[in-house]
């Protein structure tokens, strides 16, 4: 039987990335990228069904195009202000008469901690354990093998707005793609830029996109703490465009191409209009465009320095901050970030080998996109979820037997 090709669909809202490839022996193989701007989108969240189905579409048709293989099944990220996580507890008693703890028992602790109460607009996402308790002995990392007669586990839960998630699930669907698993984008990431190292001695994954900013917190190679910040790139571009006075196109190229986030390296520096395809009497003062540019991401800084505080773990991240993420590219951002968190700062660079169109998805851009391709093979429905990361609730329906059929085939 053909093997069946992993793919990976990363949703923002400025831009959908398609990846499409084969797992090997260390990594991937990539036979297909697809990349296409997204219209319909705001803040992470749908707001005009058929304008994303069309972006979603266009993604993909460049994708099977470049790859040869026609798309029907696509693990796909998740974002937006409505994603939360917290913290969560479950407890269950081992049934087996030798009291010798299973994976299904695994199963259903962390099943038990997705229990959470949420509302009745709300879903779990996903469960992912940061340590299991066997009748009273804490801090175990896997409880497989363990005797004992109560399991319990700590977790965190992400969850997000059902009618988001309803939502997003119907305009994949009707771009003609069953969405095997929905995955919160700073997560997938994650398996696609960050190392067991980092992982173990902590770290942040910081994931820059148009209108949000999206993170993922790590230690001792679990999920402590995830979350979204309601400010991202297209903040900073209008902030650029007020004070300029100039239109959002010029705005956007002085930002990609002329402007730094540290002022410092602005002084006394200007570029003329017509660079940007505009007409000034005087040209562009590079310096108070840096001004606009670090004011906007000093905030988005500071707020996840407040995250980081909530959870204990400012200035106490070995690892530092891993940047991904379109925003990520902004000239200045490491300095300032390491300035401002007080952490070590580098750009995220693909943590596994990866064949085949390597020049393609060198950008941050797919980093999410690679790691949803990452998340589906190492998650097979055979494994449970808490041994494997905390995937998220199950699909119903069709949509369930979709996902079992695809897993039946990855090998």
């Amino acid at each position: 039987m053909a093997q069946t090709p992993l793919v990976g669909i990363d949703l923002g809202t400025s831009k959908v990335a398609v990846t499409v490839g084969y797992p090997q022996e260390h990594g991937l193989d990539l036979v297909g990228v697809g990349f296409a701007p997204t219209h319909g989108m705001r803040r992470g969240t749908v707001v005009d069904v058929e304008e994303v189905i069309s972006s979603i579409a266009a993604a993909l048709d460049e994708a099977e195009r470049m790859s040869g293989q026609p798309i029907t099944h696509a693990t796909v990220s998740i974002g937006g202000e409505h994603i939360h996580c917290t913290p969560s507890r479950g407890v269950v008693a081992v049934l087996r008469p030798d009291a010798a703890i299973t994976d299904e028992d695994v199963f259903r602790v962390l099943d038990a901690a997705k229990s959470v109460s949420v509302p009745a607009n709300r879903e779990v996402l996903s469960a992912t354990a940061r340590s299991y308790n066997v009748d009273g002995q804490s801090d175990v990392r896997d409880p497989v093998g363990m005797q004992g007669i109560r399991l319990e586990v700590e977790a965190q839960v992400v969850s997000g707005a059902t009618a988001s998630i309803k939502t997003l699930l119907r305009c994949v669907e009707q771009a003609t793609v069953q969405p095997v698993e929905l995955v919160f984008t700073p997560l997938a990431a994650a398996k696609a830029l960050l190392t067991r190292k980092e992982m173990e001695v902590g770290c942040v994954l910081l994931d820059l996109g148009a209108s949000t900013t999206s993170f993922a917190v790590f230690e001792e190679g679990e999920l402590v703490h995830a979350g979204v910040i309601p400010v991202g790139g297209s903040h900073v571009t209008n902030d650029i465009a007020i004070g300029l006075r100039t239109s959002l196109d010029a705005a956007e190229l002085i930002k990609v191409h002329h402007a730094t986030a540290h002022a410092a390296d602005a002084v006394n520096k200007h570029v003329a209009w017509s660079k940007v395809g505009e007409t000034g009497e005087e040209p562009i003062d590079l310096s108070f465009v840096a001004q606009i540019v670090e004011a906007r991401l000093i905030e988005v800084l500071h707020l996840l320095r407040e995250e980081l505080r909530r959870v204990g773990r400012d200035g106490m991240l070995p690892a530092g901050v891993i940047l991904t993420g379109g925003g990520a590219k902004q000239e200045g951002l490491i300095e300032l970030a390491k300035h401002t968190l007080r952490l070590p700062v580098r750009i995220g660079t693909l943590a596994l080998e990866v064949s085949g169109m390597v020049d393609n998805v060198g950008d941050p851009q797919y980093a999410a996109s690679i790691g949803l391709m990452l998340w589906a093979h190492e998650t097979p429905a055979s494994t449970p979820a808490s041994r494997r990361g905390g995937g998220p609730k199950p699909l119903s329906g069709a949509l369930g037997k979709a996902k079992s059929a695809l897993r039946n085939l990855l090998p």
